[in-house]
């Protein structure tokens, strides 16, 4: 219920921007056809249920896609609590998605616990055909936030750094056709990166 209630919370956002005067500074800074959604661990349990995963519930599909989202970005994504098949719930995402994630991103609350390979599978079992995943080496579960120090002092900067550098690029790519950035950015991270996999692979 919760997490319907977050992609409700999304939408509803989405409504009243999207609905703002024309000339309002707000609506001036989107661009319809470009719009992006991302999330951080159950934040990208929210990205991907807007983006078109689809969870079995009291034996109905619930189905919460907003057809506005153009592209997302998934950051840490646990699986969908209490199910175990992942392709069957995000293959119906098609839209071309991000995914970052660490060796070192273990999610460990009392009673529940995903090891950092429940990310790699979010990535694999996403139905996207243009998609990419970057894994770097140490890390945490809590280094994409906002807390300066999780994942290592000197680590955790580097690899915010590089996540902005990543988006920016794979949206240049997906949006605008322009591939250099993204063709790039494994070279020049290479020292933080354990695994950067990208479909279709760059040329």
């Amino acid at each position: 219920r919760e997490a319907v209630e977050r992609v409700a919370d999304l939408r509803f956002a989405l409504d009243r921007l999207l609905a703002l005067d024309a000339g309002h500074p707000l609506r001036i800074a989107v661009d319809p056809a470009r719009i992006i959604v991302a999330g951080h661990s159950y934040g990208a349990n929210t990205a991907l249920l807007a983006s078109g995963a689809k969870v079995e519930r009291d034996g109905r599909v619930v189905d919460l896609r907003d057809a506005r989202i153009a592209s997302a970005i998934v950051l840490s994504a646990p699986p969908f609590y209490g199910d175990a098949a992942l392709a069957s719930i995000l293959q119906p995402v098609t839209v071309p998605t991000l995914h970052v994630t660490a060796t070192g991103d273990e999610i460990k609350i009392p009673g529940y616990y995903s090891p950092a390979a429940d990310r790699v599978a979010v990535f694999e079992a996403t139905g996207s055909k243009r998609k990419a995943l970057a894994v770097f080496q140490g890390g945490s579960h809590s280094i994409f936030t906002d807390r300066a120090g999780t994942g290592g002092v000197e680590l955790n900067p580097r690899v915010k750094q590089a996540t902005q550098e990543l988006s920016v690029a794979f949206l240049a790519s997906v949006f605008d056709g322009r591939h250099d950035a993204l063709r790039a950015w494994p070279d020049q991270h290479r020292a933080i990166l354990a695994r950067f996999d990208k479909l279709p692979a760059l040329v």
